[in-house]
């Protein structure tokens, strides 16, 4: 559940997934221009929009959650100005983005099967 009234800030520019805490905090103080431990929470969608990463200081140190879609990708829940680096959204909508309410149709994607050894 998202604290009611948090700010949310989703970065527009893709970012590798694979970056953690400190590159991630870089990545909203430099993009986003707001300090990682100032209560918000940042979004941050891969190059695919299947997956995303928010961000958020809980007040005893810095978490991340991680979603990846079974079908379908991510997408923005508003036009941005041109420009523009990020976009604020509510909580309300961020539930319903990471709920998977405003899923697009996306071109069929290779099934992943596990590796056997």
């Amino acid at each position: 559940m998202i604290p009611q009234g948090v700010q949310v800030f989703v970065a527009l520019e893709t970012v590798d997934l694979r970056c953690s805490f400190d590159r991630l905090s870089g990545i909203a103080k430099e993009q986003i221009g707001y300090d990682a431990r100032g209560g918000a929470l940042f979004v941050f969608y891969g190059r695919r929009r299947d997956a995303l990463k928010v961000l958020f200081f809980d007040g005893t140190g810095m978490c991340i959650f991680y979603k990846r879609l079974d079908r379908g990708t991510f997408r923005l829940p508003e036009s941005p100005s041109e420009g523009a680096r990020h976009i604020e959204v509510d909580d309300a909508t961020l539930e319903a983005l990471l709920d998977g309410v405003q899923l697009e149709s996306a071109p069929p994607r290779r099934v992943r099967r596990p590796r056997m050894h």
